[in-house]
């Protein structure tokens, strides 16, 4: 995607992760997804090995002075200096400076201390403009609008309230994945973040994304074919529910289970909730017309991306019905 984009940027939300990005993309810049632990920034010096500058490539998400604070601290203590990217409420309430004061109080401490702190820029995440509002309070378009009017707001006053740390080298970070495809006609942000909705999940089945595909999918063997479904205790009182709805005249016990995920091939599979949930062998109705046998697969669809990934192993790549490649998924911990 880097390559097909022309970007040689990536935002990183998981300590473990910023230290691998550093390590194997040693010439790209980085920018945090979310504020992480001042703790957690002093173990990535620690483990950082290889080339990546992180006083030139590296911004760390800030969203409060007290943080900022923090992070002083430890670039005095570490001996170098830090790159902050302060996180600012444009309309999503989770948090980040939502006043000026507030952000005044910031832009001073980055100022007077400027061989530990450097002020990187705004990010402006916006995900309510895609989905979590009702149309009622607004469109999508509207709340962009508004999002974008507090984003202004925000620019305009560290530039005239402290305009020795403004410059147009700035990163300006606004959008994601539920709106970054109504950002093409606003000129403030100078950069727009996207990733889950490159494989889209379930929980991005928006409006915005009306033009994606899904394009991740757990897949897992089917282990046991047991026929009408059969409830313990009810044993064969259970036919009432194979006589009465056509989908629970074929039983499946499927490899694992228990994923935030959906089925989706083949269609009319449904999980049946009398019986529960079960992560070592999870059940499945279905009608005889689906025709899965034992050994066949079963595809379902993750409901979000970054959780669910992690549980496996290898991504394995498929192009026109041929296996192309394994893509190494990240480790949880270092």
């Amino acid at each position: 995607m880097a390559k097909r984009s022309g970007s040689r940027r990536l935002m990183s939300f998981h300590q473990p992760f910023l230290n691998v990005d550093a390590a194997v993309f040693p010439d790209f810049d980085l920018l945090l997804g979310k504020p992480l632990p001042v703790q957690s920034a002093a173990l990535f010096y620690r483990q950082l090995k290889g080339p990546f500058d992180a006083a030139r490539q590296l911004q760390w998400l800030v969203d409060t002075p007290e943080r900022l604070q923090q992070y002083l601290a430890l670039a005095g203590g570490l001996g170098t200096r830090l790159r902050v990217n302060i996180e600012i409420d444009v309309g999503l309430h989770r948090g980040g400076v939502a006043d000026n004061a507030t952000l005044a109080r910031m832009l001073e401490m980055i100022d007077a201390n400027p061989a530990a702190l450097e002020f990187a820029g705004f990010m402006g995440y916006d995900a309510h403009v895609g989905f979590g509002v009702p149309k009622v309070l607004g469109t999508p378009e509207e709340l962009l609008a508004r999002a974008m009017a507090i984003y202004q707001g925000f620019a305009d006053f560290a530039r005239t309230h402290r305009p020795a740390l403004w410059n147009e080298r700035l990163t300006l970070n606004a959008g994601g994945s539920p709106s970054y495809t109504l950002h093409g006609a606003e000129k403030l942000s100078t950069e727009i973040s996207v990733g889950t909705a490159l494989l889209k999940p379930t929980h991005y089945d928006i409006e915005t994304l009306a033009e994606h595909e899904p394009a991740a999918f757990i897949a897992t063997p089917v282990l046991k074919a047991t026929g009408p479904v059969r409830i313990p205790a009810l044993d064969a009182k259970s036919r009432i529910f194979s006589w009465w709805d056509v989908n629970q005249r074929q039983t499946f016990y499927i490899y694992g289970g228990w994923w935030l995920a959906d089925y989706a091939s083949p269609r009319g599979l449904q999980f049946n909730g009398i019986l529960g949930h079960s992560a070592n062998q999870e059940n499945v109705n279905a009608s005889p017309s689906v025709g899965l046998r034992v050994d066949d697969q079963v595809f379902l669809r993750p409901a979000i991306a970054e959780g669910v990934l992690l549980q496996f192993g290898d991504l394995i790549t498929v192009r026109g019905g041929k296996i192309q490649d394994a893509w190494p998924v990240y480790h949880q911990t270092g």
